[in-house]
């Protein structure tokens, strides 16, 4: 059962995500002033602020099943600092091949210097528009894990969600392990949104 509370939580976390959505479509110039505030309570009434989605490679062991586990991703149509964390674990765009999503955890954000193990690499700070993630398989070598040890800073722009939930058999889930901002914004969205017998139907053989 969810009770009041939380489902006041959720329709606010509804309303933040139709808003930034509809903005978007504004900006961009795909609905005008007049269609505007029409596109906000579509987006507020219909959908989900979730999807489902499969994992690919070890990279994010043991967080995240190899080939077999169902992810539960929270959308965040614009990712900045209010909305992701250091911490998370992020679906986000593939730098090395653009038409590809992967996972991997949130490492720094734009203002987080960037300080080498090797010493003679010059520290460095992010930009506030980049970020810098890491695989949590600590047993692989950069270029085996493909994160930002091989291809540096990535865009915020390129995050396309948040990892929430995660099914790596009918009996292994659990939420993802998140900041605590993350995790505190995202328990009103399980509560209403997870449904584990979905998940499990869609779980990759």
């Amino acid at each position: 059962m969810v009770y009041l509370p939380t489902w006041l939580r959720y329709a606010a976390n509804r309303l933040e995500y139709s808003l930034n959505l509809s903005w978007q479509s504004y900006s961009v110039g795909q609905i005008n002033s007049k269609q505007f505030s029409h596109a906000i309570w579509k987006n507020f009434l219909y959908g989900k602020l979730t999807f489902c989605h499969w994992n690919k490679g070890e990279e994010m062991t043991p967080t995240l099943a190899g080939n077999d586990g169902t992810l539960l991703v929270r959308k965040i149509p614009f990712p900045h600092p209010t909305q992701v964390f250091v911490g998370d674990v992020v679906m986000m765009k593939n730098p090395l091949k653009n038409d590809d999503y992967f996972f991997r955890r949130l490492a720094a954000i734009g203002g987080d210097e960037m300080v080498s193990s090797n010493e003679k690499e010059e520290p460095f700070t992010l930009d506030k528009d980049q970020c810098w993630v890491l695989a949590d398989n600590e047993s692989l070598k950069a270029k085996e894990a493909q994160d930002s040890r091989l291809f540096g800073p990535v865009p915020m722009g390129y995050i396309a969600g948040r990892v929430i939930y995660a099914l790596r058999s009918a009996v292994d889930h659990g939420p993802v392990y998140n900041s605590q901002m993350a995790m505190a914004q995202d328990a009103s969205v399980l509560a209403v949104e997870l449904d584990v017998e979905e998940l499990v139907k869609k779980m990759k053989s």
